[in-house]
């Protein structure tokens, strides 16, 4: 998701950005997002949360995972004449 950095923001905005959010008990993102989505005349039900943690954060395919799983077999041999 792409992010964007806000810089320049009076004191006082930011004071009252942080209490209504701490008010609603939503995060700080949540509560800039939705003052632009509300600004933007975009309608919040079209924002489509992530709807798992791989979406979110990504995950791999079952090609991926058996190319990892078959990368670090060696390391799960034991050596048995390094512990004599």
């Amino acid at each position: 998701m792409p992010q964007i950095t806000i810089r320049g923001m009076e004191p006082e905005i930011e004071k009252k950005i942080r209490k209504i959010a701490r008010q609603s008990g939503k995060s700080l993102n949540v509560i800039i997002l939705d003052m632009i989505y509300k600004y933007t005349g975009y309608n919040q039900r079209d924002r489509k949360p992530a709807s798992s943690l791989r979406e979110l954060a990504g995950g791999w395919s079952k090609q991926d995972a058996l190319e990892i799983m078959d990368s670090i077999k060696s390391f799960e041999q034991i050596d048995e004449e390094m512990w004599k």
